[in-house]
């Protein structure tokens, strides 16, 4: 296909005709801070570790300067590390599309999943691999693929892989890249062992930090409801049942309690799908099809699902269970509300969550409202005291996402 001369916000900052044409026909106009930012510097070949959040437009930030400067179908020479498969996943079908007017090729490389393809790709040759570390370090040390060639290596949403214990396998696939190769580093924060991280793997980098999402955005409405431990699951059905909801996402803060949760949601007749780590490949892209496509009304989910997915169209959030990284509250939220729609966001809190509630707000920087619904039999707790959570007194729903919470 001849590829008609692009005069874009994209190739004012470096990237060709084919990929400027691939970014316009997904309907992006201009780039966002992130990418605006790194796609030069990534072109002039700089190391960069970028700190940006989700949502940012982070992966096409590295996907597009990194297509430009492979140039050509060759060797295995970009390696892209992700801490979940979800995450590879999203990642290789970002570079398939912004790749569909070149001739280079991705794989993905990723537990949970038998090895044959896996295989069969690497040794047939690819351009890019989109890889979680376990499964990559599998296969290098079974032979069937190495890193000789990787000129450029990304190391995306690496504080997560911190939280997961990956930090050892990552630093034992970055020694096993040459040396003389580009490296890209993409996390949300940077404590002190991935700075220590960072300052091993790269050479001379510049630092693009686009500021920390502290703030729910505008068009999420979000509250706390409080409740005794033991009416949990009781106020969850009766929200479910008062709510306007098109589809919505159920945290829990373990995977036990995501298969619970989501064995008694059923059990009322909703739609369910679940998604943790102990779920196999093919029951978490199940579940995350089915609540894309509407199949399931209703999605249980660790953190998993917290960052990094791109999930359209969620009109509901709740937190079964307060996070207990405060951050994690905007990133969970921020599930809904997106592409300029309204959501709400409901988070149930018990007196065990007193201390991780009264976190958040001090991270967002306001207090949250509290509520309660009405004609709902509440047993009496010190959490309907002004003293443990202010203001907690009924309050009439204003989402016109919450029509019907009243009988």
């Amino acid at each position: 296909m001849d590829i008609p001369p692009q005069d874009t916000e994209f190739t004012k900052i470096g990237l060709n005709d084919a990929l400027a044409y691939s970014v316009a026909e997904k309907g992006y106009d201009s780039p966002t801070p992130i990418q605006a930012q790194s796609i030069p510097l990534i072109l002039a070949g700089r190391d960069v570790i970028g700190s940006a959040q989700t949502g940012t437009g982070k992966t096409a930030a590295f996907a597009l300067p990194i297509l430009q400067k492979l140039g050509s179908h060759g060797k295995m020479r970009c390696l892209v590390l992700e801490p979940t498969r979800e995450l590879a996943l999203q990642v290789e079908e970002a570079f398939q599309e912004y790749s569909k007017f070149t001739d280079l090729t991705t794989t993905i490389v990723y537990g949970g999943v038998g090895y044959g393809k896996q295989r069969d790709d690497l040794r047939r040759g690819v351009d890019i691999c989109a890889a979680t570390p376990g499964r990559l370090l599998d296969l290098l040390e079974d032979g069937s693929t190495h890193l000789n060639d990787v000129e450029i290596l990304v190391l995306d949403e690496v504080d997560r892989m911190l939280d997961m214990g990956f930090l050892p396998d990552v630093r034992r696939i970055v020694q096993k890249c040459a040396s003389n190769r580009q490296t890209l580093f993409f996390t949300a924060t940077l404590p002190p062992e991935i700075a220590s991280l960072a300052d091993w793997a790269l050479k001379d980098p510049v630092q693009v930090k686009i500021g920390i999402q502290r703030k729910p955005a505008e068009t999420v409405s979000h509250a706390f409801y409080p409740v005794v431990a033991s009416q949990k699951f009781d106020l969850l059905i009766e929200l479910l049942r008062r709510t306007d909801f098109k589809s919505v996402i159920i945290f829990t803060r373990t995977r036990m309690g995501a298969d619970r949760i989501a064995r008694k949601l059923k059990s009322e007749n909703h739609t369910v799908g679940v998604m943790h780590s102990d779920r196999s490949q093919r029951e978490r892209v199940e579940a995350l099809q089915g609540f894309k496509s509407g199949k399931f009304e209703v999605l249980v989910a660790t953190d998993i699902a917290a960052r990094g997915l791109d999930i359209a169209g969620v009109s509901h959030v709740i937190n079964y269970d307060v996070p207990e990284n405060a951050e994690d509250y905007v990133h969970r939220i921020g599930r809904t509300g997106r592409a300029q729609s309204t959501g709400d966001a409901f988070t149930l809190v018990t007196e065990d969550d007193v201390r991780n509630a009264r976190s958040i707000e001090r991270f967002i920087g306001a207090e949250v409202e509290r509520k309660q619904i009405d004609d709902f039999d509440y047993i009496y707790s010190a959490l309907f005291d002004a003293k443990v959570l202010a203001d907690a007194a009924p309050v009439k729903p204003k989402s016109r996402l919450m029509r019907g919470m009243r009988r």
